[in-house]
């Protein structure tokens, strides 16, 4: 029986402490609903641990990331207490074969700015509006199973071009916003032997981890970011449907 892949979940886990809103949307945080999500796509394909900002070296020792083949990265209110060991511990996972998925305001994180050596920063505006993805890279692995030109999200944070990035490797989905905006929201880069997914929804307020196309795409980007010829790729790629499996809805 093949081994599983070990992905670990960050989340700064601050929002869902301070904010009642958000906190009805993740009672339990933000990590955990991915960690569900991961768990309904892959089964046993994979093995998830979650980690927080007020762990004891952010959760992310030596021995956690050792032991992790894919990261998944989501920030925003705390990038800069991140601790800067943490980073270069991460970063040099990632250059060793690490696969690392950064969400959302990750953009603005310090590990994902080391490694795209650009500011990263974007125009945004938080109005609640009706997001839709268009598939541009039908043939790609993260959007195997994709039968529809595009999926929607009924309400989101707008992101909008320019994204001060380098130029993605792969570009897999292009956002459009109801005020007309439009935004590189899946696209993919290599650093060393590592494979980064940057993937864009993902608005603290809002239950877009829930979603059954948002999870979809996490489950085959966590495969896709996995490192190549280890000892467990291809063990998760009969993926399920997430829409055949029920959803424990949120608060």
């Amino acid at each position: 029986m093949p081994l599983p892949l070990r992905a670990t979940i960050w989340n700064e886990f601050l929002h869902e402490q301070t904010n009642e809103i958000v906190r009805a949307v993740y009672p339990d945080g933000i990590h955990a609903v991915i960690a569900e999500g991961l768990h309904q796509c892959l089964g046993d394909a994979v093995a998830v641990r979650t980690a927080t900002l007020a762990e004891p070296e952010h959760g992310l020792s030596e021995a956690v990331l050792d032991q992790t083949d894919v990261l998944v990265w989501w920030g925003h209110i705390a990038h800069d207490r991140v601790e800067d060991v943490v980073v270069e511990r991460v970063h040099r996972r990632v250059i060793e074969g690490m696969g690392l998925v950064v969400l959302h305001s990750g953009h603005g994180s310090k590990i994902f700015i080391k490694l795209m050596g650009t500011g990263c920063m974007i125009r945004w505006r938080e109005a609640g509006e009706r997001e839709r993805l268009w598939i541009v890279n039908p043939g790609h692995p993260i959007v195997e199973g994709f039968e529809d030109e595009y999926f929607e999200l009924p309400h989101e944070e707008m992101y909008g071009e320019m994204f001060d990035i380098p130029q993605p490797d792969e570009l897999i989905l292009i956002s459009w916003f109801e005020g007309g905006e439009v935004f590189r929201s899946c696209c993919t880069f290599r650093r060393g032997k590592g494979k980064i997914l940057y993937f864009r929804p993902g608005h603290e307020t809002y239950p877009t981890y829930y979603d059954q196309n948002v999870r979809r795409v996490l489950a085959n980007g966590v495969q896709w970011a996995a490192p190549t010829g280890s000892r467990f790729f291809g063990a998760a790629r009969n993926i399920r449907d997430p829409l055949s499996a029920p959803v424990p809805r949120h608060s």
